[in-house]
């Protein structure tokens, strides 16, 4: 065996034990955090906005939708939770840099953070909901998703610095980005699946599933995180759907009435 070829042997070897040791780690965190969890703060983050429009369809842009259910959103747990505390990332149009959605997060001490984003492909046939939690991802169009996303960051100055030189290119780099959330993920999947079930059930969405990829916005959360595709905007009639009153209305009900859900759970 030549001394390259060893030397990819070792690190793979090295890798894979470190990744069962910090999944080992994470899900006895995860275990013993939620003896003592309770749902008293929630971040919501309109994805995108400012001189970042995020996905662009015909008429419209990712970015005023998201602001506009996510404001739906924290209004409906204001109206019926007021033990809850919400906050938000941004309320008006402006660029807010991936890190410091999280900093508002970890600063606030969040026992949920709920990132709202809309999806778009190059097959305009294609739509539906999803809901995604920092994790490996397991198919390359998970990885697709992550990427188009997270293509947010180069609207930042200095977007290196604060991201340890992450390559937003390199399907490499996300494997090891992916490893960052094991400690909430067993919590994060559980409020994704309530929100998948709502779409399915109260908005009457197609149900795309619960995934899991290395998103920029979820990695340095110090709390169950999730990052929410509520539709395609490359789909006309999704796109129609999501800019309209109802559209939004039944979407931030599903994703309030999920968080009800979850916050129940955890309050008994």
């Amino acid at each position: 065996m030549q001394v390259s070829k060893i030397h990819k042997f070792l690190a793979l070897d090295f890798f894979k034990k470190v990744l069962v040791f910090v999944v080992f780690l994470g899900l006895n965190f995860g275990l013993n955090a939620q003896n003592a969890y309770h749902v008293r703060t929630v971040v919501i983050d309109a994805g995108h906005g400012g001189k970042d429009p995020g996905a662009i369809g015909r008429f419209s842009e990712e970015k005023n939708i998201t602001l506009a259910i996510a404001l739906k959103v924290g209004y409906y747990i204001k109206r019926c939770c007021p033990d809850v505390k919400v906050i938000y990332t941004r309320t008006k149009d402006v660029f807010v840099p991936l890190y410091k959605r999280a900093e508002i997060a970890n600063k606030a001490k969040a026992d949920l953070f709920i990132s709202i984003h809309v999806n778009s492909a190059k097959n305009h046939r294609v739509h539906g909901a999803s809901t995604y939690v920092m994790g490996l991802h397991k198919d390359k169009d998970n990885l697709r998703v992550a990427m188009l996303e997270n293509r947010s960051i180069l609207y930042e100055k200095d977007y290196k610095k604060h991201y340890q030189n992450f390559d937003i290119n390199s399907p490499e780099a996300y494997i090891i980005f992916s490893l960052y959330q094991n400690a909430y993920l067993n919590l994060s999947l559980q409020f994704a699946q309530l929100v998948q079930d709502q779409f399915r059930t109260r908005a009457k969405r197609h149900d795309l599933g619960v995934h899991q990829a290395g998103f920029v916005v979820l990695w340095r959360t110090t709390m169950p995180s999730v990052l929410i595709e509520v539709g395609y905007i490359s789909n006309p009639a999704e796109e129609r759907f999501l800019n309209s009153k109802y559209g939004q209305d039944i979407i931030a009900s599903a994703i309030y009435r999920a968080f009800k859900q979850y916050k129940f759970k955890f309050d008994k």
